[in-house]
């Protein structure tokens, strides 16, 4: 009877002549979990400056609140108390909204030159990653084939 080959060996074999270098992935992740600590930062400082802003924009209608619920001494002194109320709030509300785009302006600019700059590193590692990988690969085949 025929004996069939054992491919397990055989496949030992390949893979042996054609080692894996995991520095590459390492160096990947390492790439990775730096752009997420960077990004992180930049979302929790804009959290941190839109929470400032709401809580100062809060308080500020809070303050503008209490002087309009006081008691006034005549029923016109309400209505002015009242528009004056409003259109501070008017006021209030277009800078505040400006603040918020400043924010997320500020977010945009950071979150772009960080892209950037790990699209570029991520670039170089990949050139290296494959160069090294072509010189191992050349290597073992040149071994494999000598080997015959």
């Amino acid at each position: 009877m025929a004996k069939t080959q054992d491919f397990n060996a055989v496949m030992k074999d390949i893979m042996g002549a054609f080692p894996v270098d995991t520095s590459a992935m390492e160096d990947a992740f390492k790439t990775t979990a730096s752009l997420n600590e960077k990004l992180s930062g930049v979302a929790l400082d804009a959290a941190e400056k839109s929470a400032e802003i709401s809580n100062k924009w809060t308080k500020d209608t809070l303050a503008k609140l209490t002087e309009m619920s006081k008691a006034k001494a005549e029923p016109a002194d309400y209505a002015k108390a009242y528009t004056d109320f409003a259109s501070a709030s008017a006021e209030v509300a277009a800078e505040n909204m400006a603040a918020f785009a400043e924010v997320a302006k500020k977010v945009q600019m950071e979150t772009v030159e960080l892209l950037m700059a790990a699209g570029k590193n991520i670039s170089e590692d990949a050139t290296a990653a494959v160069k090294k990988a072509t010189s191992d690969v050349t290597a073992a085949t040149k071994k494999a084939a000598a080997a015959k």
